[in-house]
């Protein structure tokens, strides 16, 4: 026999594959733990609803009417996919909603800047009128693309520790 041939041959790391679907359940526990909180933190800071109302008819595209139930509702509507992401229920339905607020808000705020409104965006309390040298477009827009970011990762991996989808027998 050969001794050569006696030696071991050293363990062969995971493929790619094997490392994502190790890691995939915890980035999107991750993104949704981060969304939860960025959406809980957005509509309590919208409180007292006078607040959300004043940002959202700042923006100029809504009757009256319209505005105002939007300005009461968004909040609420916030809070309740906060819920759901943290819970882990509907998990692939709640980010894709979430993905598609963010985009919304991306269209308004787009829509303001466009028109020449100086505002704030009221995405996180505030919201009116401000100073030409106040307005922060980009930066509201850039951060709204990396949170529906978040809720596309949760929409197309949906499957994650901790979650209530889990205990149903969803996204296994």
């Amino acid at each position: 026999m050969d001794t050569a041939d006696d030696t071991t041959a050293p363990p062969a790391a995971p493929a790619p594959a094997a490392r994502w679907a190790a890691a995939q359940p915890w980035i999107t526990l991750a993104c949704r733990l981060a969304l939860a909180g960025v959406l809980f933190y957005a509509a309590v800071s919208k409180y007292p609803p006078a607040l959300s109302i004043q940002a959202v008819e700042a923006y100029d595209l809504f009757p009256v009417e319209i505005a105002e139930l939007i300005g009461y509702t968004l909040p609420l509507f916030e809070i309740a996919l906060a819920v759901l992401l943290l819970v882990g229920l509907a998990t692939r339905y709640t980010g894709a909603v979430s993905a598609l607020l963010m985009i919304a808000f991306i269209a308004g705020i787009a829509s303001a800047m466009a028109r020449g409104l100086n505002i704030d965006c009221g995405c996180f309390g505030g919201g009116g009128q401000v100073d030409p040298g106040e307005t922060t477009y980009g930066l509201s827009i850039a951060r709204d693309i990396g949170f529906a970011a978040l809720g596309a990762v949760i929409a197309i991996w949906p499957r994650s520790p901790f979650a209530v989808d889990r205990a149903l027998g969803l996204f296994r």
